[in-house]
């Protein structure tokens, strides 16, 4: 199920028939005010979700969604006519997955609905289990343990720990990392790598010192036993 949260009908319309023509499940809603009181009956896998919309603002619902627990993980795509770049950096510093400037091609929507699930596991499950340290990461059941405690992690902070956690001691360049965790098409200001690297290890709490600033280079996890 994919929900498109715009509120130009005949977008909306458009939006709706071209996921259903291309094999996705979709609804639509107008306002955030419609998305809350969709999402407490389910939870979809996407949301497409338009910046300006009447009532609460796209980027005041994005954030609102990172908070809680239980849309924290659902990919967002944000949609805008003002294309400028300062509200795509705000948008996927705040967690979304991917942008659309308005106008966009209804192909082109469905190629990004189809990349960001695809990099959020949606259409592949995995079942492997990573660790280090004190740090467990299961692909079975999108679960993460520090120190032994349950770690709730929206799916960019996710992505991000697993990356570390497949080559601990490996060094990542910011561009790297955004290839690797955004996608290969990505194009950003490295500043988005720097925000999610500090909300991960602030969840992390004490097993956050894994991860190390590599001055002058990027990242990369210390390697524990």
């Amino acid at each position: 199920m994919i929900y498109c949260v715009e509120d130009d009908q005949g977008i909306r319309d458009l939006m709706i028939y071209t996921l259903n023509a291309s094999g996705f499940e979709s609804k639509g809603f107008v306002s955030g005010e419609e998305l809350w009181e969709a999402l407490a009956e389910e939870l979809p896998e996407l949301i497409l979700l338009d910046i300006m919309l009447p009532g609460d603002d796209g980027i005041s619902i994005l954030k609102m969604l990172k908070s809680r627990p239980d849309t924290a993980g659902i990919p967002v795509i944000m949609a805008s006519a003002k294309g400028t770049e300062f509200d795509k950096v705000i948008g996927l510093d705040l967690g979304a997955d991917d942008y659309l400037a308005k106008p966009f091609g209804m192909m082109e929507m469905v190629a990004r609905v189809r990349a960001v699930l695809r990099r959020s596991g949606a259409e592949k499950p995995r079942e492997n289990t990573l660790r280090n340290g004190e740090i467990c990461l299961n692909d079975g059941d999108h679960s993460v343990q520090a120190a032994g405690e349950d770690v709730r992690l929206t799916l960019k902070e996710y992505e991000l720990l697993r990356m570390f956690l497949q080559d601990p001691g490996r060094v990542y360049t910011r561009d790297q990392i955004l290839n690797t965790v955004w996608g290969i098409d990505y194009i950003g200001e490295s500043r988005t790598v720097d925000v999610h690297i500090g909300t991960l290890r602030s969840k992390l709490k004490s097993c956050g010192s894994y991860i190390e600033t590599v001055r002058g280079i990027g990242y990369k996890m210390e390697k524990r036993s």
